[in-house]
């Protein structure tokens, strides 16, 4: 009788473990995991609010200063409410392109990478996850911190020639198209740390890309300016959320399709490397 009770007992059949299969949606709430789980992401998000936000409003209060004693500074003239709450975008976008570099580029220097493409080895929706996740959330924060500028920043110029409100023609689409812009940066940070591999080369680049080529550019004569200025990314970029427009920018459209055409490109290189070239 225990002979035969040891038997059924050893032919018992284990259950199986649950077969997991890779999803999209699995891959993205991994990314979203993994972003919030560094410490230099609630750094560099704050930082990159306190920029956009703490630079607006030091702006306005120049600017209302400059008028109220009589001595404007004439970088500050033609200000607007608008330009002077945006203010800080410049030194946002660094923050934000600096931690999108830091999401791929990070997992290189550690090692963490081989992990992620072992149990994701189709590879590219890795990129796509990264990407969009750090994307949305870019333009989430960006786009608070511009209207938290602009709402803070309009009451500093009230009754000012600076002085708008909500209402005035092109306010809005200036303040989502700050956020969408630094939203899209963010994307292109995590495009060049996936291309380049490197905290410091794809920081380097990006920087390159945004402040010094533009300086360089304005050293070339006025009418090579006129013809390659207005279709650099920053450039391109700033004409999403600049009040106004003339011959030497792009309109808010063209501007728009010029800087999501710059950022396939950062994509689709970091793609091509992600799939020909081993970790």
């Amino acid at each position: 009788m225990s002979t035969l009770t040891t038997t059924a007992e050893e032919v018992t059949p284990i259950p199986a473990r649950p077969a997991y299969r890779v999803t999209g949606r699995r891959v993205l709430a991994s990314e979203w995991a993994k972003l919030w789980s560094l410490r230099s992401t609630w750094i560099t998000l704050g930082l990159a609010l306190l920029f956009l936000v703490a630079f607006g409003l030091i702006a306005a209060s120049r600017y209302k200063s400059g008028i109220n004693s009589g001595h404007m500074d004439p970088d500050f003239a033609d200000s607007t409410a608008v330009s002077l709450s945006l203010f800080g975008t410049n030194f946002a976008q660094l923050a934000l392109g600096v931690l999108g570099v830091l999401v791929t580029a990070g997992e290189y220097s550690t090692g963490m990478i081989r992990s992620t493409l072992a149990a994701v080895p189709r590879r590219l929706p890795v990129l796509w996850s990264k990407a969009g996740v750090f994307g949305l959330v870019a333009l989430a924060v960006s786009t608070v911190g511009a209207f938290v500028a602009f709402l803070i920043g309009s009451g500093i110029v009230s009754g000012t020639p600076a002085a708008m409100g909500l209402s005035h023609a092109g306010v809005l689409r200036s303040l989502l198209g700050a956020g969408l812009y630094l939203g899209l940066v963010g994307v292109i940070g995590t495009a060049l740390g996936a291309l380049l591999r490197s905290v410091a080369g794809g920081i380097s680049v990006l920087v390159a890309a945004l402040m010094l080529i533009p300086g360089l550019i304005s050293l070339l004569p006025s009418s090579w300016q006129d013809n390659i200025s207005p279709y650099l990314p920053s450039n391109a970029g700033q004409s999403l959320f600049a009040l106004t427009h003339d011959s030497t920018t792009l309109s808010p459209g063209a501007g728009l399709l010029v800087f999501l055409c710059w950022t396939a490109l950062a994509l689709g290189g970091a793609a091509y490397r992600l799939v020909r070239s081993d970790v």
